[in-house]
């Protein structure tokens, strides 16, 4: 369905025991749906196939700088393939960033603190599932010397250098089911409407699912738009008997205007918007073309919830995977998917990266070919 096969064989000969005996895991980010799934394969293979001690590190890096671990049983694997979340728990903490502070108690800065943790608990190697900050922090402590493998886990699909993320497709789902529902609503009241959904610097799922539900207009942050353009698109539809429009907008996506601007000034430009981007483009379209405006902004529905099947069996390929991984020692390394078969990639080549939608991708020209506006 997914994948073809993995392309080295796991270790059944190891010329003796697994190069792992103990490893700490961890979430890191947003959580995404398939992260309970991943980690029931990443543990339950490494229990089951090698004998090795699993170290469940709650809250992501957070816990790894508390010390804040404990044991995986095999009974805390029962039923997490099918529940969202993680129950490991979450953090967006970033210990290695530069201006990261000693702590006040033992005057340590957070990376003396995770590498004297990660010798405390006798860790062998770390896995961390995350998406991009996640895998970069990985990275670096893979520089100072830890044994870290990653796991690409994001709804927005962004990791570079692998062909898919477990967590879209679940909100893939979620976005285009919303966008059925809201198209309803749009042709029964003669509206536009703009349905808002994540996709803060590349816009895979505004793309899939707008092109999924139908969406007259889709918006990415890879695409700086004109509402002009738009307009002309709403008004066209309404002259041709179609009295509404739904435009599907990506959170990150930017008008022309805003593109020209540096990472800063955009920053504090979108930082004096009172509502989300949604909200302006509403706004804009119904004084540019006189028609009733409304918004639905997706939100966190996107992040919850059951993975869907793709999801579930995309993160559990990639961790009996890392599982492998481990087993072999092959460590500062990615998991990822290309072209239908797991590989590993340098961690340090996928770090402060974000895979961003090209213009010459064939999902974008099947939807300009259908007649999608992207505003530009």
């Amino acid at each position: 369905m997914i994948i073809s096969n993995i392309v080295k064989n796991p270790i059944d000969q190891n010329n003796g025991a697994p190069k792992v005996k103990t490893f700490g895991i961890l979430t890191g980010g947003g959580d995404a749906p398939g992260l309970n799934a991943a980690i029931k394969a990443v543990c339950g293979t490494a229990m089951a196939k090698y004998g090795m001690k699993a170290i469940g590190i709650r809250n992501g890096y957070r816990g790894l700088v508390e010390g804040d671990m404990f044991e995986i049983q095999r009974e805390n694997l029962v039923n997490l393939l099918t529940e969202g979340g993680t129950f490991l728990g979450t953090s967006r903490d970033k210990p290695c960033k530069k201006n990261s502070e000693p702590d006040p108690k033992t005057g340590l800065l957070p990376i003396e603190t995770i590498k004297k943790n990660y010798k405390k608990w006798k860790l062998d190697a770390l896995v961390c599932l995350g998406g991009n900050g996640t895998n970069t922090t990985a990275s670096k402590l893979a520089e100072e010397g830890l044994n870290v493998i990653g796991l690409p886990k994001t709804i927005d699909n962004d990791i570079v250098l692998t062909d898919m993320t477990f967590g879209f497709h679940t909100a893939l789902e979620v976005a285009t089911d919303a966008i059925d529902r809201i198209h309803t609503t749009a042709h029964s009241h003669s509206r536009i409407m703009c349905v808002e959904v994540m996709g803060h610097k590349a816009g895979w799922l505004g793309l899939y699912a707008g092109i999924a539900g139908g969406g007259d207009v889709i918006l990415i942050p890879e695409i700086p738009y004109d509402i002009n353009s738009i307009a002309k698109k709403v008004i066209a539809r309404k002259e041709a008997g179609k009295n509404f429009s739904l435009i599907v907008v990506a959170e990150g996506a930017k008008d022309k205007e805003e593109a020209k601007m540096d990472k800063k000034t955009f920053k504090k430009h979108r930082a004096d918007m009172k509502y989300s981007i949604a909200y302006r483009v509403a706004q804009e379209l119904e004084e540019a073309t006189g028609l009733e405006s409304r918004v639905s902004v997706l939100g966190y529905l996107q992040r919850g919830g059951t993975p869907v099947a793709y999801d579930r069996i995309l993160a559990t390929q990639f961790g009996t995977a890392a599982a492998d991984f481990l087993a072999r020692g092959e460590f500062g390394k990615l998991v990822a998917l290309q072209n239908g078969k797991i590989v590993g990639v340098p961690l340090q080549e996928i770090a402060g990266l974000v895979k961003n939608v090209p213009l010459s991708n064939p999902m974008l020209q099947a939807a300009k070919s259908i007649g999608v506006c992207f505003g530009d």
